[in-house]
C-alpha cells in the first residue's frame, strides 16, 4: 500500500522515489516524514516537498491493491532478492514491478528486438536464434510486439526455455490482442513484466520507456530487421548508454526494414549469423546447461528436404524446383515433418525449421 502511495505522488519519479528510500529506509517514513525531515533530503525539489505534504495517495493505493489481487499479479520491489539485479544498473529502475510468471534475480538473458512488420526471413531467422539461445540456458527478453518480438517469445517458449515480455501497458491489458495465448504462455513459462500502473493503456509514450528496461535486463541487445525510425534503435542505444553488448543480423541491403540494423553493424554491433557469434562475446555463459534438440527419426527424403531448409525458410514452389519432388510428394512430406515437430509453416505459405 505504502509503495503503491509513494509512488502516486506528483513530482515523485522513478530516481525522487529511490532517494526517499534510500533515505527513510522505508515508503511508509518517506509518507509520513515532516517539512523539516523532507527538507533534509538531498536533492529532492520542492515541488516535490509540497507534493508529499499534501498529496494523499491512500485512495489509489486501495484501488491499486485489489487491482493487483484480482488479477493474481505479484508486485517485486527494488528491496527483493528476486528484482533483477542488472535492472538496478540503470541509472532510473522502477521502485516495483508488475509481475506474472517466475522473475530471477540473476538471470542470463539476451535481449531480441525487431520490425513489427518482419520479413519471413526475419522471423524465421529470429526463431532459430532464439530457439539456440535458449537451448544454451540464455532467457530471452523481448516487448510482445507483432513481429519480431512475437517470434522471438515464441522461439524461447517452444524450445523449452524461459522468456521475459516488457509491456508497455498495464500488466493485466492484453496487448497487441492477437497474442492473448503467448502472453498466457510466457506468464507459464517465464515472466510478465511491466512499470505500469494496473489498467495502463499502450499509449505510444510508454514504450521507449518500456525500452530501457528490455535492455536493462539483458546482456546483451540483438536486433533482427529494424528500419531507420525503428524503436528497436532506441533500445539498442539505450543498451549502449547502459554498458551491453549490441548484436544485428545482416538484412537485405534492398529492403528499407533493414536498413536500421545494418547501420548498427557499420557502426560496430557485433553482426550475427549464428548463436555462437553471441554466445563467444560471453564465456560464463558456456557454463549454463546446453541441451542439444534430439535428432529427428526422419527418412531419406524428409532429411533432404529439411537440409533444404535449414538453409532458410522456402515457398512449396521453391522446395519443388530445388528438390525434384513432385508437388504430392513435397507435400506429403512437408506435412510429415511438421507432425514431427521438425518444420513449421509461416506467413504466406513459407516452410522452416524448428
Amino acid at each position: 500500500m505504502h509503495w503503491f502511495a509513494l509512488k502516486s505522488v506528483p513530482h515523485v519519479g522513478n530516481v525522487t522515489f529511490l532517494r526517499l528510500l534510500a533515505h527513510f529506509g522505508t515508503p511508509e517514513r518517506a509518507l509520513k516524514a515532516s517539512e523539516d525531515e523532507l527538507s533534509r533530503v538531498k536533492g529532492l525539489s520542492r515541488a516535490a516537498q509540497a507534493a508529499l505534504l499534501s498529496h494523499d495517495g491512500s485512495f489509489f493505493a486501495q484501488q491499486e491493491s485489489e487491482r493487483v489481487a484480482a488479477a493474481g499479479v505479484e508486485v517485486v520491489d527494488i528491496l527483493s532478492e528476486r528484482y533483477p539485479r542488472l535492472l538496478m544498473e540503470i541509472s532510473d529502475p522502477p521502485p516495483y514491478l508488475y509481475v506474472r510468471g517466475t522473475l530471477s534475480g540473476n538471470e542470463v538473458a539476451i535481449a531480441v528486438v525487431g520490425s513489427r512488420r518482419a520479413s519471413v526471413y526475419g522471423l524465421s531467422t529470429t526463431s532459430r536464434l532464439t530457439r539456440d539461445l535458449a537451448l544454451s540456458g540464455v532467457t530471452i527478453v523481448s516487448g510482445m510486439a507483432r513481429g519480431i518480438d512475437t517470434a522471438a517469445h515464441w522461439g524461447a517458449i517452444k524450445s523449452g526455455g524461459r522468456s521475459i515480455a516488457v509491456l508497455g501497458c498495464g500488466i493485466d491489458v492484453a496487448y497487441p490482442p492477437e497474442n492473448g495465448a503467448l502472453i498466457e504462455a510466457v506468464a507459464r513459462a517465464g515472466a510478465i513484466i511491466s512499470e505500469f500502473p494496473m489498467g495502463t493503456e499502450p499509449l505510444a509514450e510508454n514504450f521507449p520507456r518500456r525500452n530501457r528496461i528490455i535492455s536493462a535486463l539483458s546482456r546483451g541487445v540483438l536486433v533482427v530487421e529494424a528500419g531507420e525510425k525503428s524503436g528497436s534503435l532506441i533500445t539498442a542505444r539505450f543498451a549502449l548508454e547502459q554498458g551491453r553488448e549490441v548484436f544485428a543480423v545482416p538484412g537485405n541491403v534492398t529492403n528499407a526494414g533493414s536498413s536500421g540494423g545494418n547501420r548498427l553493424i557499420k557502426e560496430g554491433a557485433k553482426l550475427v549469423e549464428s548463436v555462437e557469434d553471441i554466445l563467444n562475446e560471453f564465456p560464463d555463459v558456456a557454463t549454463l546447461k546446453r541441451s542439444l534438440p534430439e535428432p529427428f527419426d526422419l527418412t531419406p527424403q524428409e532429411a533432404e528436404l529439411y537440409a533444404l531448409l535449414s538453409q532458410g525458410a522456402l515457398q512449396m514452389d521453391d522446395i519443388i524446383s530445388r528438390s525434384a519432388l513432385t508437388a504430392g510428394e513435397v507435400s506429403a512430406i512437408l506435412l510429415r515433418l511438421e507432425l514431427k515437430g521438425a518444420v513449421q509453416q509461416l506467413p504466406g505459405k513459407h516452410f522452416a525449421v524448428t
